[in-house]
């Protein structure tokens, strides 16, 4: 892991620099993180120093979601090895990039479920990368930031804690914005190859009901509704 800003890039990430913004296959256009950015710099747990494992594997784990969501094309991302990664969330098999394409990337990767068809808040075989990206920006008007907590081992297998918060801003599938923090914490494990320092395998480890619950928290039509029956709505025991 480089200390420094590989390739180019904002402050958090690696590869965006004015030569890759342009000859890049974007999804829709360049991304751009200022939005975000400032959720993040104001309401960060840590401000890690510079160069510091934790800084590193901040910026790897930032570096390697804005190349998931953003890039069509898998040979174009520099931060993994895309003959060899494959991603897997909660004890699921592992998908390799074009797997995760099928089932429309981002969202619906990291929301998949085995809970009955009628219990599914937000069902991922109804979803496309488009709508998720809608469905989900919608909501999170200020952005879904994320943070690495704690950094347990590594390199080259690195486990760590990572924190994803936003505001509900938007409704969500017919339940009313409350405007309050969504939080939700969860284990990663990134293990890189040796030689190239890429990431060949993600690990996921996350309760889905900690994103999803206080989305229905508000009810729909403005009926409010328990935020432990949501809950126990939209997870089951090992976090289905």
């Amino acid at each position: 892991m480089a200390s420094s800003i590989v390739g180019g890039g904002n402050k958090y990430r690696d590869y965006l620099s004015d030569e890759e913004l342009k000859n890049t296959k974007w999804r829709n256009g360049p991304p751009t993180y200022d939005v975000v950015d400032k959720l993040f710099e104001q309401e960060r747990t840590h401000v890690w120093a510079e160069g510091s494992v934790e800084d590193k594997v901040q910026r790897l784990l930032k570096t390697w979601e804005m190349e998931l969501v953003h890039k069509i094309d898998p040979n174009e991302m520099k931060s993994v090895d895309p003959t060899k990664f494959k991603k897997s969330v909660n004890g699921r098999k592992g998908l390799t990039p074009e797997e995760a394409v099928k089932l429309g990337g981002g969202y619906n990767t990291f929301l998949q479920t085995s809970l009955p068809e009628n219990l599914r808040v937000y069902n991922p075989e109804d979803e496309t990368f488009e709508s998720s990206q809608n469905v989900f920006r919608s909501i999170f008007v200020r952005g879904f930031a994320i943070e690495v907590l704690h950094v347990y081992s590594g390199p080259p297998e690195i486990v760590y804690k990572f924190r994803h918060w936003g505001y509900m801003d938007g409704p969500f599938k017919g339940y009313v914005a409350t405007g309050q923090l969504v939080e939700l914490f969860g284990i990663g494990i990134f293990e890189l190859e040796k030689e190239s320092n890429k990431i060949v395998k993600a690990e996921f480890f996350f309760d889905r009901g900690e994103l999803l619950g206080p989305l229905m928290k508000g009810g729909k039509n403005g009926e409010s509704t328990s935020e432990m029956a949501l809950l126990e709505d939209s997870k089951c025991p090992f976090m289905k």
